[in-house]
């Protein structure tokens, strides 16, 4: 088992708040992009999704790594 310092753990928490802050925002621009429909989703608002789909499932899981390596930490 790797035991990670406060000051890891509150990165790792920052980078998954940071996550949760900047690809919401990110998905809102895409969304308002001519490029991103045409009689429905197109390639690019598709591919931009799946992004943003994926780095806040990273984000999640990079956080709530943080969130137990913090807690560890303080016992």
């Amino acid at each position: 088992m790797v035991m990670l310092s406060k000051r890891v753990s509150g990165f790792l928490i920052a980078f998954g708040v940071w996550s949760w802050w900047i690809w919401p925002t990110f998905l809102k621009n895409i969304w308002g992009d001519t490029r991103s429909w045409n009689h429905g989703a197109t390639g690019f608002f598709l591919v931009h999704l799946v992004l943003v789909v994926v780095s806040l499932g990273l984000g999640t899981a990079i956080g709530a790594i943080g969130v137990r390596g913090w807690r560890a930490a303080a016992r």
